[in-house]
């Protein structure tokens, strides 16, 4: 059963299935807000299927990892539903929201905004795991138990963030290029401090290094895949998977991080990957995968 006011946008015939793009009130949000999605031609034939939620970066929207990944092609023979939500709430009509390209409009983090005036709308989190997971399971035979989550930059930071929080959803994470230890890098500490508070401690609950290494036991034994661009001009000051790599050697979570000579932030890097990451979901998503 389909989402109420839900708007079907537009659709185009992509590698035997079709991409879509919607727009909905969003409970959650208490705004309109837009996703893609990919159908392979398994869901369109009505077969149920696994998910992978793809999260874009910072200025990005629902549509930019539909259109620059090149991502169809891979789960089309993988039979692989994509979902890609809009980077934040649009609308909101907070002053100063659009004024700045890597906070407010655009940036929403993947996190549920503690402090005004940011808490009524900023509650990225809540639906990209709360609510827009029904909602697709209005459009498609959709196996709960098989969801996987990926991103790239801020949106790997979310795929990664959200995975350790809600590990009951997700079975599967990778991340292209994540910002790794949010709390500690200039993107992470600007958006945490207005959208979370001062108090740093606060913070931790959205630094996927923290989360790591806070875990007893590895929440993703089958592993997590991060590739990196070398050629990355955030990579020092922004990104630090360093961090990411040392928090799971230490708590035991097994790590496939790639580094990748002269690749840099941009889609050229993703798409030349992303069939390495519809693998890595596709392989514990499957029927018979014990992977959480």
């Amino acid at each position: 059963m389909n989402s109420p006011g839900l708007e079907l946008l537009s659709e185009h015939a992509c590698f035997g299935g079709v991409q879509r793009f919607y727009r909905h009130p969003s409970r959650e949000i208490g705004l309109p807000m837009r996703f893609s999605v990919y159908l392979p031609p398994q869901a369109t034939s009505g077969k149920t299927c696994a998910a992978l939620f793809c999260l874009a970066g910072l200025t990005c929207t629902e549509e930019t990892f539909m259109i620059k990944a090149g991502a169809q092609q891979y789960a089309s023979r993988a039979g692989l539903v994509l979902v890609a939500p809009d980077t934040s709430p649009r609308g909101a009509n907070i002053p100063g929201e659009s004024d700045e390209w890597d906070f407010g409009a655009g940036a929403g983090f993947y996190l549920d905004a503690a402090q005004e005036p940011w808490a009524r709308h900023y509650r990225m989190e809540s639906y990209v795991t709360r609510e827009l997971p029904d909602i697709v399971a209005g459009l498609v035979a959709l196996d709960h138990a098989r969801i996987g989550v990926t991103g790239h930059s801020m949106g790997g930071h979310g795929a990664l963030v959200l995975a350790l929080r809600h590990p009951g959803l997700f079975r599967s994470v990778s991340a292209f290029a994540p910002i790794a230890a949010a709390s500690r890098v200039p993107w992470g500490r600007k958006a945490f401090s207005r959208y979370l508070g001062g108090n740093e401690s606060n913070w931790l609950q959205y630094d996927a290094s923290a989360l790591i290494q806070a875990q007893n036991t590895a929440p993703y034994p089958d592993g997590i895949l991060v590739d990196q661009g070398l050629g990355d001009k955030f990579l020092q000051e922004q990104l630090q998977p360093e961090l990411l790599e040392a928090a799971c050697a230490a708590s035991g979570q097994p790590l496939t991080l790639r580094r990748h000579a002269g690749y840099d932030h941009g889609y050229y890097f993703i798409s030349t990957f992303i069939e390495d990451h519809i693998r890595h979901h596709a392989e514990r998503l499957s029927p018979g995968s014990q992977s959480r």
